[in-house]
């Protein structure tokens, strides 16, 4: 009795030091015991399309802030009915709570939880550790006073929802609620909100994925707790005792194809607008980027069918990466960085820079030539072998013409006429047009014209150059993020879009003529394509290795979109090599394309008002049935001369007379098969010519065969 006796007074006076140190600490100390920078909470972020549509979420914790408002009474009172009945009337503490709590733990020897308001596991969770201890119990109590005398009890309450975990990674009721019921806190029903108020405590031992009739148990005694406290009535809560539990958990995955995006857009954050990785995955931001779904899961899926890739040799794989870009915006509307991308890995969208072979014609050569009005799309360019200072570049299989014009050097490519037009524009005038697209680098050489290069170029540099010709000449940055905001909806970033004017509209329009004709009837022609489409092949050859290949490209542009496809081995040497060509990197340019949704509508390019259009090429006809035919009647003597006509009718024919060994020219018709004058002799023969005339290359064709012209009688009828 004795024992028992002081056992009380012990107990009691416990309580009354405790007490009287934590009201003395409050006097003294209180407004010092909390930092509201504690109670800012780690947040995901939405990444979202242009649409608004989610695409994904970045988070250290998955967790979405919610408004006490947007949170159903009846969630409210579950959880204050199991955790904190008294939680309107007590002002932090629970004396009577915390009564029972001491006595247990001076009766069990140990320092066991209980007793703790909901005002404490706030304090708890947001400033202490998980430690059990008198001294951090003091200060628990301590904040908890100190929380209740800033904040309203509603403030609390949604803090501490907004704060506590409920298993499965979900931080917070709003998380919680799409994990476990798909749907957002505001549309739970009252069983369901009495699972979440059942979960705190224990998620993993709680949670119905791991134990169903456990976490049944757990959930049916919020619902008798909340009758208990006269939130429920009886007949209420069988009923909703009967209800069953989710089984399926709502996963909270990252799509594998968009990890290459997802990797740059956190990237562009930190280097554009100084928001670091870390602040990301736990600020709470929205971020708005240019990536479309459908084109991003596209490119996805073709990366992962081996059929689109050449076979892979020895033990490395042949990788490979795609960019596409809105020709308007310059948005990055999809992009692979690999063929297995993982995050934070190699990423070839922007870090893999290779040489880019032909692809870089057009880019480097063709397009600052038509600028700078030295040539012309018809100009004839020299095809012939050539040593510039010691460099002496071929064409392929070493076939020459002689001279070409640059719309065919362009279609065929050719690389003789490509060194020669560089040769004559300068590397540094060439250098000048690259380094206003953010293309820089010291190589000088004329090996530029034909993609040679030290260290090469990232498949985002190609497709941004080539979205110059798409985009009426006019080059801007490609970018990933269009806007961002803040946790509280402020805008904090938007994207600048600086176009640089790079070249006129009429001659992009030239570049568009000529590489739309790469892909109809040049080196761009394997695959199949519905729509539009400009573009250019390269390859680059493996030195050392007879027929082997290091970097295969493609690279251009539909009226909507402009993009860059590379494939090779990531380091090449004698085992890991390619001996395909670039139809590869096309036919899997064109199916990707095909499969992006609207490219039926790419019928054609849409010319820009104002500037003249570029003819097709006129091909001459070679002439090898001239016939001429003089005759004499009442008007006098005259020669009729027939040919076999191309059915170009632009093209010219130069009528020459031969005298001795002289050609002397009469006329020249257009379009034309046949020709008449007067005036040839009955008493001597005279022999004619025809030349095909091109007046875009300003060029005649091969001579016909001689005709002579015969003395014959004809009607008066007769023209």
């Amino acid at each position: 009795m004795k024992r028992k006796f002081l056992f009380t007074i012990t107990f009691i006076l416990a309580v009354l030091v405790v007490g009287f140190i934590s009201y003395f600490a409050i006097l003294m100390f209180g407004n010092y015991a909390i930092d509201e920078k504690d109670l800012v909470m780690n947040e995901s972020t939405t990444v979202v399309d242009l649409e608004g549509q989610e695409i994904t979420k970045l988070f250290l914790e998955n967790r979405e802030l919610v408004e006490i408002e947007q949170i159903p009474q009846h969630v409210q009172e579950a959880f204050i009915s199991i955790e904190d009945h008294r939680f309107f009337q007590h002002t932090g503490i629970d004396f009577r709570a915390i009564g029972r709590a001491l006595y247990r733990d001076i009766l069990s020897g140990s320092k066991a939880e209980g007793g703790s308001t909901i005002t404490q596991q706030l304090a708890k969770n947001a400033f202490l550790t998980h430690e059990k201890s008198w001294l951090r119990k003091t200060k628990e109590v301590l904040i908890a006073i100190n929380l209740e005398r800033r904040y309203s009890k509603d403030e609390i309450l949604e803090m501490y929802l907004n704060q506590i975990y409920f298993g499965h990674g979900a931080h917070g009721i709003e998380a919680a609620s799409k994990l476990y019921f798909d749907k957002s806190i505001s549309e739970l029903s009252v069983e369901e909100g009495a699972l979440l108020a059942a979960l705190p405590k224990a998620p993993s031992h709680y949670s119905p994925f791991l134990d169903y009739d456990r976490s049944k148990q757990r959930r049916d005694l919020v619902l008798t707790m909340m009758e208990r406290r006269e939130y429920l009535k009886a007949d209420e809560v069988v009923r909703l005792q009967g209800k069953t539990l989710p089984t399926d958990q709502t996963t909270i995955t990252e799509n594998p194809a968009y990890m290459s995006y997802i990797d740059l857009v956190l990237k562009e954050a930190s280097d554009e607008y100084q928001i670091s990785e870390k602040e990301i995955l736990k600020g709470g931001y929205e971020i708005v980027v240019a990536m479309d779904p459908d084109v991003q899961q596209t490119t996805y899926d073709h990366f992962q069918d081996e059929e689109t890739f050449p076979t892979s040799m020895g033990e490395k794989r042949v990788q490979g990466s795609i960019v596409l870009l809105n020709n308007e915006t310059g948005g990055v509307v999809g992009a692979q960085g690999g063929r297995d991308y993982v995050r934070k890995s190699f990423n070839r969208i922007n870090e893999a820079r290779r040489q880019p072979g032909s692809t870089f014609k057009p880019v480097a050569v063709y397009g600052p030539a038509l600028e700078e009005g030295l040539f012309e799309p018809y100009s004839l360019l020299k095809d012939e072998p050539l040593n510039f200072d010691g460099y002496e570049p071929s064409n392929f299989n070493n076939t020459y013409t002689g001279e070409m014009t640059m719309y065919d050097a362009v279609k065929d490519s050719a690389n003789l006429p490509a060194v020669w037009v560089l040769d004559q524009l300068g590397v540094n005038t060439s250098k000048s047009y690259l380094q206003k697209q953010n293309i820089i680098f010291e190589d000088d050489g004329l090996g530029l014209a034909l993609g040679g290069m030290k260290q090469g170029l990232s498949p985002l540099q190609i497709a941004a150059s080539y979205r110059t010709f798409a985009n009426n000449g006019s080059y801007s940055e490609p970018y990933f993020i269009e806007k961002i905001f803040d946790r509280n909806g402020e805008k904090v970033a938007q994207v600048e879009k600086e176009e640089v004017q790079i070249m006129s509209a009429q001659n992009a329009w030239y570049m568009t003529r000529m590489l739309e004709a790469v892909t109809t009837d040049g080196t761009g022609t394997s695959g199949e394509f519905t729509g539009a489409l400009a573009g250019k092949t390269g390859t680059t050859s493996l030195e050392g290795v007879e027929g082997g290949t290091r970097d295969l490209w493609f690279a251009g542009y539909t009226p909507e979109l402009s993009g860059a496809i590379w494939m090779g081995y990531d380091e090449n040497n004698s085992e890991h090599y390619l001996t395909e060509s670039s139809s590869v990197t096309t036919k899997a340019f064109k199916a990707v394309l095909n499969d992006i949704s609207n490219s039926e509508q790419n019928i054609a390019f849409e010319k820009p008002s104002g500037i003249n259009d570029l003819q097709d090429p006129i091909q001459f006809v070679q002439i090898s049935d001239l016939s001429a035919d003089l005759s004499f009647g009442f008007r006098g003597t005259q020669v009729q001369l027939e040919w076999t006509a191309s059915d170009d009718e632009r093209l010219h024919y130069r009528i020459y007379k031969k005298t001795g060994d002289e050609l002397e020219i009469v006329d020249e018709v257009v379009g034309e098969s046949e020709y008449t004058f007067r005036g040839g002799s009955v008493f001597s023969s005279t022999t004619y010519v025809v030349k095909p005339y091109n007046p875009q290359t300003n060029q005649e064709g091969t001579a016909s065969n001689l005709a002579e012209a015969k003395f014959q009688l004809f009607s008066q009828d007769a023209s």
